[in-house]
């Protein structure tokens, strides 16, 4: 069996809005933005050079999923950006307005510091120890 997981479902309140953050701030690709029926969108983007798993910005629709939009975890961190250079990306990010909720710390397992997007969304940003 060969499965993998494509694409991360992330409840947004604006789709321009998002695409803008992800591209302009995190520096994300934009992959796909192609209108789908009831004026919905199919939207994903990720990490620049990333082969890997897509986020799928999905407007909210609705109270309930409006109420979700920045806490689908329940404040827990939701997103893990992995980089090989800690140190440059977290200046650029800082420089670019992201708002971390800490100082950088090394744990046993890398560099790690939290930060909220813009909708809420708890993540790490995250760079793992080399392999022994």
């Amino acid at each position: 069996m060969n499965q993998r997981i494509s694409y991360v479902s992330v409840l947004v309140d604006d789709y321009d809005k998002a695409v803008d953050y992800y591209t302009r701030v995190l520096g994300f690709d934009l992959i796909d933005d192609r209108p789908i029926e009831h004026g919905k969108r199919w939207v994903l983007v990720r990490p620049a050079g990333s082969e890997g798993t897509c986020l799928l910005l999905a407007q909210a629709s609705g109270p309930r999923q409006k109420s979700r939009v920045g806490d689908q975890t329940g404040g827990r961190v939701f997103l893990f950006l992995h980089t090989d250079d800690f140190d440059r990306d977290y200046e650029v990010y800082r420089s670019r307005g992201v708002e971390f909720c800490e100082e950088p710390r090394q744990e046993s397992y890398g560099r790690v510091a939290v930060f909220n997007d813009i909708f809420g969304n708890k993540w790490d940003l995250l760079q793992l120890n080399a392999a022994d």
